[in-house]
């Protein structure tokens, strides 16, 4: 843990966002996108062994030998992480995100307009997408905090793992950790429904199962935040309609037409200081593309986002033009 800790310090006083060590290979950091490495030495598969024991208790240890992966949240040095242990060609390796301290306000995210009525909205879906290392996790822990603050509600979280840590301010917060105490998204969302929640987070949909029940709680007077892997907000549905087979597709397309609320698809792109910031498309729903998405008609949606300016919508060519106006992008 003496070696993790002295990698973690030296990315964190870069400003790092990732510190990777691959067994065989040189560590590394990724500081605003970039690959760094950190020293002329490769890391051992012994040390990436030792350091991944000292992280994971036997369960976990036991998942990595059977799926070849797992996740893990922990705490070195006073920094927050998320780690990813898997396996490689070369042995053993960790993917490691340093988390914030401190959760950044919806001014310092730069949330468009349209993103500040997700607190106030009371039930519905909310999709936040992205790749990975997008800042999705970021922007949702942003609007959760922006709930607490000014709302008195019953939040649950179901993470995996959990990274950033809300303090109640007007709200009751409740997270939970995968494999910690909840075991499988379905599992755990069908308890919290039983648990008088007025929001529930979704660390990611990914299964046939935790969609249909999000949906489910969406439309039952829940309002559910989640995150799914798409690159635009159109795509979002089409993932989450894919997942589902036959005839289930439909239902699936108009439960989504009854419950999404937003979709807000994020990228972070090279500032000219050097640093990142997030340009983000939205899709709000109105009548149209609610028809659109009964109809699984994604071009209609696409067509929306592009001609959706009063209804709170952008496209990413415009986000990107904004950011530029703004000279924040070359």
């Amino acid at each position: 843990m003496e070696e993790l800790q002295k990698f973690v310090t030296f990315a964190k006083k870069k400003g790092a966002s990732d510190l990777h060590l691959v067994s065989g290979a040189l560590p590394i950091i990724r500081v605003h996108g970039q690959l760094l490495a950190i020293n002329k030495s490769v890391i051992t598969l012994q040390s990436v062994q030792m350091i991944a024991q000292s992280l994971l208790n036997q369960a976990q240890l036991k998942e990595l030998d059977q799926s070849g992966d797992v996740d893990v949240g922990s705490v070195v040095g006073g920094i927050r992480l998320r780690i990813n242990v898997h396996k490689h060609s070369g042995g053993l390796a960790l993917a490691i995100r340093l988390i914030q301290k401190d959760i950044p306000t919806s001014e310092q995210l730069g949330f468009h307009p349209s993103m500040m009525r997700i607190p106030t909205m009371m039930d519905g879906l909310v999709v936040v997408s992205g790749p990975t290392g997008s800042g999705k996790s970021t922007t949702m822990a942003s609007i959760v905090q922006e709930i607490n603050q000014t709302s008195a509600r019953h939040i649950i979280t179901l993470e995996d793992p959990i990274e950033y840590r809300f303090q109640n301010a007007q709200s009751l917060i409740e997270q939970r950790q995968l494999f910690t105490h909840f075991p499988s998204f379905p599992k755990g969302l069908r308890h919290v429904l039983r648990q008088d929640p007025d929001v529930i987070v979704v660390g990611e949909m990914r299964d046939p199962e935790t969609i249909a029940l999000a949906l489910t709680a969406a439309e039952t007077g829940h309002l559910v935040l989640s995150t799914v892997h798409a690159p635009n907000a159109s795509e979002v549905i089409e993932r989450i309609v894919n997942v589902f087979e036959g005839a289930k597709q439909q239902q699936i397309l108009v439960q989504l037409a009854a419950t999404l609320k937003m979709v807000v698809s994020q990228h972070l792109v090279q500032q000219r200081d050097g640093g990142r910031v997030a340009a983000r498309e939205i899709l709000t729903t109105n009548l149209a593309v609610q028809n659109a998405i009964r109809q699984n008609n994604l071009s209609v949606v696409r067509s929306a986002i592009q001609t959706g300016k009063k209804d709170g919508m952008i496209s990413m060519d415009l986000a990107l033009k904004a950011l530029k106006k703004q000279g924040l992008i070359d």
